[in-house]
């Protein structure tokens, strides 16, 4: 118990009204997203039983994504981001209408691409509203409390992402997908309700007058020349490219675990919850000292546990690993956030984070469509062996290439 209570700054940012509204928005929209991606998943995989087909589902919307994020990141620089944050979540409610009528319709099994289509227009809003989320976190927070903000920020997502899982599972097992669909419409109406509630902070005033593609090349030069944000982000990419396993769960729980749509949310939900537990202890005792060494160290560990689920048989294994994988893999979130966060300068914010989204965002969603087609050649354990240990090379290969991240620490001066 010590633990949590020899730090009594560990809550500061929960004790301003604001944020606290800007956490519950992020945690009830992630729980309905979570939700939803569990119903189009288990969809489509029951319509097709093909790996290709569930690494679709990412390209989708990692295409669009990727097309619209670094205008996102300008327009989050030179607009009021609370107004971004309304139109584009309003977007993602529409969307997730679209998917209901899909599966009420019955044509969800039956036609897929119409279901890539919105999913697609997801990848779009999503563009936006990636860097507007933490470019707003970071003009709402006091900078000597940003370190602070990223863990309890991570600890409510990751608490939304073990409950949306889970939930979808439930729900869609019980009640089937258009009643999870509008599961995930009330989730996502509530957290719109809040960001709706958020305080207007204002424009960027020093990028207001810049040209777009000026504002662009700025944006991508300051990540660019930058050795430890660059090696940051380069580090979570290929980690999440090679060594996810997320994509292929459906397949996993169906051919090797033996479960149901239920053992497939509970699946879905493991890492998160290892990465709860680890996001309350870095709140409490957040990562300052040798920062950079730590963050490779857990991104190797993430490789190897990809490899040993991989390996797995085991349903409760299977969990615990995930699980595993999950607490090691916020670690590093927790510090690639804090960097950014603190090497940033604020009106560059949207710009930057928008660069982040596209190396870590759409790495999750090409992820995907690249276990799919791993899964396709090798097989499925294989392709998972595989990029697990794909990980583990390019952590050797990054602590290599930026040697000043290897080297850094954390402060909130910084």
């Amino acid at each position: 118990m010590r633990l949590f209570t020899a730090n009594p700054e560990a809550r500061a940012t929960l004790r301003i009204p604001e944020f606290r509204r800007f956490v519950a928005a992020r945690f009830f929209i992630t729980i309905g997203i979570q939700i939803q991606f569990i119903v189009v998943g288990w969809e489509v995989y029951s319509a097709t039983h093909d790996p290709l087909s569930l690494g679709l589902i990412g390209l989708s919307e990692a295409l669009p994504f990727m097309a619209i994020a670094l205008f996102g990141g300008h327009l989050a620089d030179v607009t009021d981001r609370k107004k971004l944050l309304i139109i584009f979540n309003g977007i993602l409610l529409f969307s997730v209408l679209g998917m209901f009528l899909l599966s009420y319709s019955g044509l969800s099994g039956k036609a897929l691409w119409p279901l890539y289509g919105i999913v697609a227009i997801t990848g779009i809003a999503r563009g936006f509203i990636a860097p507007a989320f933490p470019a707003y976190m970071g003009q709402l927070i006091p900078r000597h409390l940003l370190p602070n903000a990223s863990a309890w920020n991570s600890t409510f997502w990751h608490i939304a992402a073990v409950c949306g899982p889970a939930l979808g599972g439930l729900i869609y097992g019980f009640f089937g997908g258009p009643i999870a669909y509008l599961g995930t419409f009330i989730f996502m109406l509530i957290g719109y309700l809040f960001i709706v509630s958020l305080p207007k902070l204002g424009i960027t005033a020093k990028a207001i007058k810049e040209p777009i593609f000026l504002s662009l090349k700025k944006g991508l030069r300051f990540v660019f020349t930058n050795q430890i944000i660059l090696g940051a982000l380069t580090l979570d990419l290929f980690a999440v490219f090679f060594g996810g396993a997320v994509a292929m769960l459906p397949m996993f729980a169906s051919e090797i675990l033996h479960t149901g749509p239920v053992g497939l949310g509970f699946l879905r939900a493991a890492p998160a919850s290892g990465a709860i537990i680890m996001a309350l202890i870095l709140a409490y005792r957040p990562v300052t000292v040798n920062a950079g060494r730590k963050l490779f160290l857990n991104v190797a560990a993430f490789g190897v546990c990809m490899i040993a689920f991989a390996l797995s048989t085991n349903v409760i294994v299977s969990f615990l690993i995930l699980a595993i994988s999950g607490a090691v893999d916020n670690v590093s979130v927790v510090i690639r956030s804090t960097i950014l966060q603190l090497q940033t300068p604020d009106e560059m914010r949207g710009r930057v984070m928008s660069v982040n989204s596209i190396f870590i965002g759409s790495s999750n969603e090409i992820g995907e469509m690249e276990s799919g087609i791993a899964a396709k050649i090798m097989g499925l354990i294989p392709s998972v062996i595989f990029g697990g240990c794909m990980t583990i090379l390019s952590v050797a290969s990054i602590y290599k290439l930026a040697p000043k991240l290897g080297k850094l620490s954390l402060h909130a001066e910084d």
